[in-house]
Protein backbone atom coordinates (compact mmCIF):
# COMPACT_ATOMS: atom_id res chain seq x y z
CA UNK A 1 0.00 0.00 0.00
CA UNK A 2 1.42 3.44 -1.18
CA UNK A 3 1.04 6.37 1.49
CA UNK A 4 2.07 10.00 0.44
CA UNK A 5 3.99 11.49 2.84
CA UNK A 6 3.80 15.28 3.23
CA UNK A 7 4.50 18.03 5.94
CA UNK A 8 2.07 16.72 8.48
CA UNK A 9 3.82 14.03 9.07
CA UNK A 10 6.83 16.11 10.41
CA UNK A 11 6.89 17.25 13.89
CA UNK A 12 8.30 21.03 13.80
CA UNK A 13 11.49 21.42 13.64
CA UNK A 14 14.34 24.23 12.82
CA UNK A 15 16.86 23.30 10.69
CA UNK A 16 19.20 25.60 12.58
CA UNK A 17 18.76 23.82 15.84
CA UNK A 18 19.26 20.83 14.63
CA UNK A 19 22.45 21.22 12.66
CA UNK A 20 24.02 23.84 15.66
CA UNK A 21 23.24 20.58 18.53
CA UNK A 22 23.13 17.35 15.88
CA UNK A 23 20.19 16.39 16.72
CA UNK A 24 16.69 16.73 16.30
CA UNK A 25 14.77 19.51 18.38
CA UNK A 26 11.32 19.47 18.39
CA UNK A 27 10.46 23.44 18.00
CA UNK A 28 6.84 25.38 18.16
CA UNK A 29 6.80 28.96 18.28
CA UNK A 30 4.37 30.36 20.64
CA UNK A 31 2.64 33.26 18.82
CA UNK A 32 -0.67 33.68 21.12
CA UNK A 33 -1.09 34.69 24.22
CA UNK A 34 -3.86 31.42 24.41
CA UNK A 35 -0.58 29.15 24.60
CA UNK A 36 0.59 30.96 27.88
CA UNK A 37 -1.06 29.16 30.07
CA UNK A 38 -0.02 25.62 28.53
CA UNK A 39 3.63 26.48 28.92
CA UNK A 40 3.54 27.62 32.62
CA UNK A 41 1.98 24.27 33.20
CA UNK A 42 4.41 22.10 31.27
CA UNK A 43 7.54 24.42 32.41
CA UNK A 44 6.40 23.23 36.56
CA UNK A 45 4.69 20.11 35.96
CA UNK A 46 7.93 17.64 36.92
CA UNK A 47 9.59 14.77 35.66
CA UNK A 48 7.91 11.57 33.84
CA UNK A 49 6.04 9.74 35.89
CA UNK A 50 4.92 5.87 35.87
CA UNK A 51 2.91 4.31 37.22
CA UNK A 52 3.04 0.47 37.61
CA UNK A 53 0.80 -2.06 40.01
CA UNK A 54 1.95 -4.44 41.81
CA UNK A 55 0.31 -8.31 41.98
CA UNK A 56 0.89 -11.40 43.84
CA UNK A 57 0.35 -14.50 42.06
CA UNK A 58 -0.35 -16.40 44.83
CA UNK A 59 -2.76 -14.61 46.33
CA UNK A 60 -6.06 -12.76 44.70
CA UNK A 61 -6.12 -9.71 46.42
CA UNK A 62 -9.33 -7.61 45.17
CA UNK A 63 -7.60 -4.29 46.16
CA UNK A 64 -4.79 -2.90 44.09
CA UNK A 65 -1.87 -1.46 45.33
CA UNK A 66 -0.31 1.14 43.36
CA UNK A 67 3.20 3.03 43.09
CA UNK A 68 3.92 6.10 41.96
CA UNK A 69 7.78 5.56 40.90
CA UNK A 70 9.90 8.51 39.19
CA UNK A 71 10.93 7.32 35.00
CA UNK A 72 14.23 8.85 34.20
CA UNK A 73 15.08 8.17 30.90
CA UNK A 74 18.67 8.53 29.15
CA UNK A 75 17.83 12.51 27.87
CA UNK A 76 17.01 13.51 30.87
CA UNK A 77 20.00 11.70 32.98
CA UNK A 78 22.19 13.43 30.98
CA UNK A 79 20.69 16.80 30.87
CA UNK A 80 21.00 16.88 35.02
CA UNK A 81 24.05 15.15 34.88
CA UNK A 82 25.63 18.16 33.08
CA UNK A 83 23.54 20.75 35.09
CA UNK A 84 22.46 22.40 32.26
CA UNK A 85 18.70 25.16 32.63
CA UNK A 86 15.38 23.38 32.78
CA UNK A 87 13.79 26.86 32.14
CA UNK A 88 13.61 30.55 32.50
CA UNK A 89 11.82 33.28 33.34
CA UNK A 90 12.09 36.86 32.13
CA UNK A 91 11.60 39.74 32.45
CA UNK A 92 11.12 40.55 35.86
CA UNK A 93 7.67 40.43 37.56
CA UNK A 94 6.94 42.62 40.90
CA UNK A 95 3.76 41.71 42.58
CA UNK A 96 2.12 44.62 43.45
CA UNK A 97 -0.29 45.37 47.17
CA UNK A 98 -3.22 46.40 46.76
CA UNK A 99 -5.47 46.74 50.05
CA UNK A 100 -7.73 50.13 51.32
CA UNK A 101 -6.38 52.35 53.94
CA UNK A 102 -4.70 50.92 56.51
CA UNK A 103 -5.79 47.28 55.46
CA UNK A 104 -2.32 45.76 54.90
CA UNK A 105 -1.53 42.98 56.36
CA UNK A 106 0.26 42.52 60.08
CA UNK A 107 1.98 39.67 61.64
CA UNK A 108 2.13 39.96 65.36
CA UNK A 109 3.04 38.53 68.96
CA UNK A 110 1.45 38.47 71.86
CA UNK A 111 3.93 40.90 73.32
CA UNK A 112 4.19 43.50 69.82
CA UNK A 113 0.73 43.33 68.99
CA UNK A 114 0.10 47.22 70.66
CA UNK A 115 3.21 48.20 68.67
CA UNK A 116 2.39 46.38 65.13
CA UNK A 117 -1.05 48.24 65.10
CA UNK A 118 0.32 51.26 65.64
CA UNK A 119 3.17 51.28 62.98
CA UNK A 120 1.52 49.17 60.40
CA UNK A 121 4.13 48.06 57.96
CA UNK A 122 4.85 49.77 54.15
CA UNK A 123 3.60 47.62 51.51
CA UNK A 124 4.46 48.83 47.76
CA UNK A 125 0.99 50.61 47.14
CA UNK A 126 1.97 53.30 50.60
CA UNK A 127 5.44 53.49 49.19
CA UNK A 128 3.99 54.01 45.61
CA UNK A 129 2.05 56.71 47.48
CA UNK A 130 4.90 58.32 49.27
CA UNK A 131 7.61 58.33 46.45
CA UNK A 132 4.44 60.80 44.15
CA UNK A 133 4.82 63.07 46.95
CA UNK A 134 8.36 63.67 46.60
CA UNK A 135 8.83 62.44 43.14
CA UNK A 136 7.65 64.54 40.01
CA UNK A 137 8.60 61.44 37.39
CA UNK A 138 6.98 59.17 39.65
CA UNK A 139 3.56 61.75 39.59
CA UNK A 140 3.82 60.25 35.64
CA UNK A 141 3.50 57.08 36.23
CA UNK A 142 0.30 54.30 37.03
CA UNK A 143 1.08 52.17 39.51
CA UNK A 144 1.55 49.22 37.55
CA UNK A 145 4.82 51.38 35.97
CA UNK A 146 6.57 51.77 39.13
CA UNK A 147 8.88 48.43 38.53
CA UNK A 148 9.92 49.62 35.17
CA UNK A 149 11.45 52.54 36.45
CA UNK A 150 11.76 51.83 39.99
CA UNK A 151 13.24 48.85 42.30
CA UNK A 152 11.29 47.56 44.98
CA UNK A 153 13.54 47.07 48.38
CA UNK A 154 12.33 44.68 50.36
CA UNK A 155 14.95 45.41 53.37
CA UNK A 156 13.52 49.45 53.69
CA UNK A 157 9.94 48.52 51.81
CA UNK A 158 10.58 51.57 49.91
CA UNK A 159 11.02 51.98 45.71
CA UNK A 160 14.22 53.60 44.39
CA UNK A 161 15.38 54.73 41.39
CA UNK A 162 17.09 52.00 38.68
CA UNK A 163 20.86 52.44 38.63
CA UNK A 164 21.01 50.64 35.15
CA UNK A 165 18.80 50.75 32.07
CA UNK A 166 17.54 52.65 29.29
CA UNK A 167 17.98 56.78 29.59
CA UNK A 168 14.57 58.65 29.63
CA UNK A 169 14.65 61.90 27.72
CA UNK A 170 14.42 64.77 29.77
CA UNK A 171 14.59 62.77 32.79
CA UNK A 172 18.78 62.06 33.17
CA UNK A 173 18.59 60.53 36.33
CA UNK A 174 15.96 58.02 35.23
CA UNK A 175 16.66 54.15 33.69
CA UNK A 176 14.06 52.06 32.36
CA UNK A 177 13.83 48.53 31.66
CA UNK A 178 11.31 46.14 30.47
CA UNK A 179 10.48 44.64 34.43
CA UNK A 180 6.63 44.40 34.60
CA UNK A 181 4.35 45.10 37.45
CA UNK A 182 1.72 42.95 38.39
CA UNK A 183 -1.32 44.11 40.78
CA UNK A 184 -3.05 41.35 42.84
CA UNK A 185 -6.58 40.52 41.39
CA UNK A 186 -9.56 41.67 43.50
CA UNK A 187 -12.84 39.84 43.64
CA UNK A 188 -16.06 42.03 43.13
CA UNK A 189 -17.60 41.06 45.81
CA UNK A 190 -15.00 43.05 47.94
CA UNK A 191 -16.11 45.70 46.22
CA UNK A 192 -14.21 48.72 47.74
CA UNK A 193 -11.05 47.04 47.15
CA UNK A 194 -12.07 46.27 43.54
CA UNK A 195 -13.10 50.18 42.62
CA UNK A 196 -9.73 50.55 44.21
CA UNK A 197 -7.71 48.50 42.17
CA UNK A 198 -9.81 50.41 39.11
CA UNK A 199 -8.36 53.25 40.10
CA UNK A 200 -4.98 52.52 39.87
CA UNK A 201 -5.07 51.38 37.32
CA UNK A 202 -6.06 54.39 35.23
CA UNK A 203 -5.16 57.43 37.89
CA UNK A 204 -1.30 58.55 37.45
CA UNK A 205 0.44 59.49 40.51
CA UNK A 206 -1.73 59.76 43.22
CA UNK A 207 -0.16 60.65 46.68
CA UNK A 208 -2.75 59.16 48.67
CA UNK A 209 -5.51 57.22 49.46
CA UNK A 210 -7.91 59.96 49.45
CA UNK A 211 -6.60 61.16 46.09
CA UNK A 212 -7.81 58.03 44.58
CA UNK A 213 -11.38 59.72 46.17
CA UNK A 214 -10.79 62.96 44.36
CA UNK A 215 -12.02 64.11 41.21
CA UNK A 216 -12.13 67.43 39.90
CA UNK A 217 -11.51 68.78 43.43
CA UNK A 218 -14.37 66.96 44.87
CA UNK A 219 -13.86 64.17 47.15
CA UNK A 220 -15.84 61.12 47.22
CA UNK A 221 -16.72 59.19 50.01
CA UNK A 222 -16.30 55.78 48.33
CA UNK A 223 -14.23 54.74 45.51
CA UNK A 224 -17.02 53.83 43.35
CA UNK A 225 -18.16 56.48 43.27
CA UNK A 226 -14.86 57.99 42.52
CA UNK A 227 -14.72 55.60 39.44
CA UNK A 228 -17.76 56.59 38.26
CA UNK A 229 -17.74 59.86 38.24
CA UNK A 230 -14.61 59.24 35.88
CA UNK A 231 -16.72 57.35 33.74
CA UNK A 232 -14.52 54.00 34.56
CA UNK A 233 -17.86 51.53 35.12
CA UNK A 234 -20.51 50.67 32.29
CA UNK A 235 -23.41 52.28 31.59
CA UNK A 236 -26.43 50.99 33.53
CA UNK A 237 -28.75 51.67 30.48
CA UNK A 238 -29.06 48.53 29.03
CA UNK A 239 -30.24 46.96 32.14
CA UNK A 240 -32.80 49.83 32.42
CA UNK A 241 -34.15 48.97 29.36
CA UNK A 242 -34.30 45.82 30.52
CA UNK A 243 -36.55 46.29 33.24
CA UNK A 244 -38.14 48.63 31.34
CA UNK A 245 -39.60 46.13 29.17
CA UNK A 246 -40.69 43.81 32.16
CA UNK A 247 -42.45 46.11 33.62
CA UNK A 248 -44.90 46.37 31.03
CA UNK A 249 -45.97 42.78 31.05
CA UNK A 250 -44.18 40.99 34.57
CA UNK A 251 -45.93 40.44 37.86
CA UNK A 252 -44.08 42.39 40.57
CA UNK A 253 -42.19 39.14 41.95
CA UNK A 254 -40.71 38.51 38.05
CA UNK A 255 -39.61 42.37 38.15
CA UNK A 256 -38.04 41.33 41.58
CA UNK A 257 -36.64 38.38 40.53
CA UNK A 258 -34.98 39.67 37.04
CA UNK A 259 -33.30 42.96 39.31
CA UNK A 260 -31.89 40.38 41.61
CA UNK A 261 -30.61 38.56 38.94
CA UNK A 262 -29.15 41.53 37.05
CA UNK A 263 -27.54 42.71 40.56
CA UNK A 264 -26.22 39.83 41.50
CA UNK A 265 -24.84 38.44 38.04
CA UNK A 266 -24.37 41.29 35.83
CA UNK A 267 -22.94 43.87 38.47
CA UNK A 268 -24.21 47.29 37.46
CA UNK A 269 -22.40 50.56 38.30
CA UNK A 270 -24.95 52.17 39.77
CA UNK A 271 -27.48 49.81 41.09
CA UNK A 272 -29.54 52.03 43.41
CA UNK A 273 -30.56 54.36 40.40
CA UNK A 274 -32.40 51.57 39.40
CA UNK A 275 -34.03 50.44 42.40
CA UNK A 276 -34.90 53.87 43.17
CA UNK A 277 -36.65 54.33 39.71
CA UNK A 278 -38.62 51.35 39.54
CA UNK A 279 -39.26 50.51 43.79
CA UNK A 280 -42.82 51.11 43.47
CA UNK A 281 -43.01 48.85 40.03
CA UNK A 282 -41.80 45.88 42.38
CA UNK A 283 -43.45 46.42 45.54
CA UNK A 284 -47.00 46.63 44.10
CA UNK A 285 -47.87 43.34 45.31
CA UNK A 286 -47.02 44.48 48.44
CA UNK A 287 -49.11 47.39 48.79
CA UNK A 288 -52.07 45.15 47.81
CA UNK A 289 -52.00 42.55 50.16
CA UNK A 290 -51.80 45.21 52.85
CA UNK A 291 -54.77 46.95 51.20
CA UNK A 292 -56.31 43.86 51.34
CA UNK A 293 -55.36 42.57 54.59
CA UNK A 294 -55.89 45.54 56.63
CA UNK A 295 -59.20 46.62 54.35
CA UNK A 296 -57.43 49.79 53.74
CA UNK A 297 -57.68 50.78 50.33
CA UNK A 298 -56.29 54.56 51.44
CA UNK A 299 -52.79 53.25 52.00
CA UNK A 300 -50.15 54.35 49.71
CA UNK A 301 -46.78 53.35 48.60
CA UNK A 302 -44.08 54.21 51.55
CA UNK A 303 -40.84 53.30 53.22
CA UNK A 304 -41.71 50.15 54.93
CA UNK A 305 -43.27 48.59 51.47
CA UNK A 306 -40.26 49.36 49.92
CA UNK A 307 -38.49 47.75 52.42
CA UNK A 308 -40.24 44.70 52.62
CA UNK A 309 -39.66 44.13 48.72
CA UNK A 310 -35.77 45.08 49.40
CA UNK A 311 -36.09 42.10 51.93
CA UNK A 312 -37.57 39.84 49.57
CA UNK A 313 -34.85 41.11 46.91
CA UNK A 314 -32.00 40.38 49.69
CA UNK A 315 -33.53 36.60 49.90
CA UNK A 316 -33.25 35.98 46.36
CA UNK A 317 -29.64 37.58 45.91
CA UNK A 318 -28.55 35.27 48.91
CA UNK A 319 -29.46 32.45 47.44
CA UNK A 320 -27.92 33.35 44.42
CA UNK A 321 -24.63 34.55 44.63
CA UNK A 322 -24.48 34.17 48.88
CA UNK A 323 -24.41 38.31 49.06
CA UNK A 324 -26.32 40.59 50.96
CA UNK A 325 -27.45 44.08 49.61
CA UNK A 326 -24.85 45.97 51.09
CA UNK A 327 -21.96 44.02 49.56
CA UNK A 328 -24.07 44.47 45.80
CA UNK A 329 -23.71 48.45 45.88
CA UNK A 330 -27.39 48.28 47.31
CA UNK A 331 -29.11 50.30 50.55
CA UNK A 332 -29.78 47.38 53.31
CA UNK A 333 -32.88 46.45 54.39
CA UNK A 334 -34.34 46.98 58.28
CA UNK A 335 -35.27 43.93 58.79
CA UNK A 336 -36.68 45.11 62.24
CA UNK A 337 -38.95 47.78 60.81
CA UNK A 338 -41.52 46.06 60.94
CA UNK A 339 -41.82 42.78 63.28
CA UNK A 340 -44.88 41.40 61.76
CA UNK A 341 -43.25 41.23 58.90
CA UNK A 342 -42.02 37.33 58.35
CA UNK A 343 -41.38 36.11 54.71
CA UNK A 344 -41.43 32.60 55.99
CA UNK A 345 -44.30 33.08 57.94
CA UNK A 346 -46.25 34.96 55.52
CA UNK A 347 -45.47 31.80 52.81
CA UNK A 348 -46.85 29.35 55.16
CA UNK A 349 -50.02 31.04 55.68
CA UNK A 350 -51.04 31.55 51.82
CA UNK A 351 -52.25 28.16 51.20
CA UNK A 352 -56.15 28.19 50.63
CA UNK A 353 -57.62 26.88 53.28
CA UNK A 354 -61.03 25.53 51.71
CA UNK A 355 -59.27 23.69 49.21
CA UNK A 356 -57.16 21.69 51.72
CA UNK A 357 -60.34 20.93 53.40
CA UNK A 358 -61.65 19.37 50.60
CA UNK A 359 -58.13 17.70 50.04
CA UNK A 360 -58.35 15.84 53.42
CA UNK A 361 -61.97 15.30 53.25
CA UNK A 362 -61.35 13.32 49.93
CA UNK A 363 -57.70 11.70 51.12
CA UNK A 364 -58.25 10.44 54.44
CA UNK A 365 -60.86 7.59 53.91
CA UNK A 366 -58.11 6.50 51.01
CA UNK A 367 -55.54 5.77 53.92
CA UNK A 368 -55.10 2.03 54.59
CA UNK A 369 -55.08 0.08 58.20
CA UNK A 370 -51.44 1.13 58.77
CA UNK A 371 -51.37 4.98 57.55
CA UNK A 372 -54.48 5.53 59.59
CA UNK A 373 -52.74 4.29 62.69
CA UNK A 374 -49.63 6.41 61.61
CA UNK A 375 -52.26 9.19 60.67
CA UNK A 376 -53.97 8.81 64.15
CA UNK A 377 -50.51 8.92 66.23
CA UNK A 378 -49.54 12.06 64.85
CA UNK A 379 -52.38 14.16 64.66
CA UNK A 380 -52.71 13.66 68.69
CA UNK A 381 -49.96 14.61 69.09
CA UNK A 382 -50.21 17.78 67.21
CA UNK A 383 -53.82 18.23 68.98
CA UNK A 384 -52.76 17.60 72.65
CA UNK A 385 -49.53 19.71 72.12
CA UNK A 386 -46.77 16.97 73.07
CA UNK A 387 -45.20 16.89 70.20
CA UNK A 388 -42.30 14.32 70.13
CA UNK A 389 -39.93 12.61 67.44
CA UNK A 390 -41.08 10.40 64.78
CA UNK A 391 -39.52 8.03 62.64
CA UNK A 392 -41.32 6.61 59.47
CA UNK A 393 -39.53 3.49 57.98
CA UNK A 394 -41.30 1.31 54.98
CA UNK A 395 -39.97 0.18 51.57
CA UNK A 396 -40.75 2.01 48.95
CA UNK A 397 -43.59 2.62 46.95
CA UNK A 398 -46.32 1.80 50.42
CA UNK A 399 -47.81 5.41 50.79
CA UNK A 400 -45.20 7.39 52.91
CA UNK A 401 -45.42 10.58 50.34
CA UNK A 402 -49.03 10.06 50.07
CA UNK A 403 -49.41 9.92 54.21
CA UNK A 404 -47.20 12.49 54.74
CA UNK A 405 -48.89 15.06 52.21
CA UNK A 406 -52.16 14.29 54.20
CA UNK A 407 -50.65 15.06 57.41
CA UNK A 408 -49.32 18.42 55.98
CA UNK A 409 -53.00 19.21 54.34
CA UNK A 410 -54.61 18.47 57.51
CA UNK A 411 -52.65 20.89 59.93
CA UNK A 412 -52.66 24.02 57.38
CA UNK A 413 -56.47 23.23 56.74
CA UNK A 414 -56.48 23.90 60.35
CA UNK A 415 -54.74 27.50 59.86
CA UNK A 416 -51.87 25.70 61.60
CA UNK A 417 -48.55 26.10 60.27
CA UNK A 418 -46.19 22.68 58.58
CA UNK A 419 -42.79 22.70 57.84
CA UNK A 420 -41.50 20.13 55.88
CA UNK A 421 -37.90 19.41 54.60
CA UNK A 422 -36.44 17.30 52.57
CA UNK A 423 -32.26 16.18 52.00
CA UNK A 424 -32.32 16.79 48.68
CA UNK A 425 -33.96 18.83 45.55
CA UNK A 426 -35.55 15.76 44.37
CA UNK A 427 -37.57 14.44 47.03
CA UNK A 428 -38.66 18.24 48.54
CA UNK A 429 -40.83 17.83 45.20
CA UNK A 430 -42.76 15.59 46.09
CA UNK A 431 -44.49 17.01 48.87
CA UNK A 432 -46.26 20.61 48.57
CA UNK A 433 -44.34 23.86 49.75
CA UNK A 434 -41.39 21.26 50.77
CA UNK A 435 -37.81 22.97 50.76
CA UNK A 436 -34.22 21.29 50.80
CA UNK A 437 -32.77 21.48 54.38
CA UNK A 438 -30.01 23.25 53.44
CA UNK A 439 -31.55 25.82 51.74
CA UNK A 440 -34.46 26.67 54.33
CA UNK A 441 -32.15 25.88 57.61
CA UNK A 442 -28.70 27.45 55.66
CA UNK A 443 -27.18 24.31 57.19
CA UNK A 444 -24.05 22.57 55.52
CA UNK A 445 -24.22 19.62 53.29
CA UNK A 446 -23.21 16.10 54.98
Amino acid sequence: MDFVVDNSWIVPYSPLISKAFKTHCNVEYCNSVKSIKYICKYVTKGSDMAVFGLQSSNTNDEISRYQVGRYVNCNEAIWRIFAFPIHERHPTVVHLAVHLENGQRVYFTASNAMQRAETPPATTLTSFFAICQSDPFARTLLYSEMPRYYTWNASSKNFQRRKQGDAIPGYPDVRSTDALGRMYTVHPKNDECFYLRLSLVNVRGPTSFETLRTVNGVIFPTYRAACEELNLLENDTHWDTTIAEAIISASPSQIRTLFAIIISTCLPSNPCNLWHKYKDNMSEDILYKIRFTSRNHDIEMNEEIHNRALLLIEDMCYLMCDSLLIRLGMPAPNREMNDAFNRELEREREYDHQELDLVVQKNIPLLNFQQKEVFDTLMKAIDDGNGGLYFLDAPGGTGKTFLMSVVLATVRARSNIAVAFASSGIAATLLEGCRTAHSALKSSNY
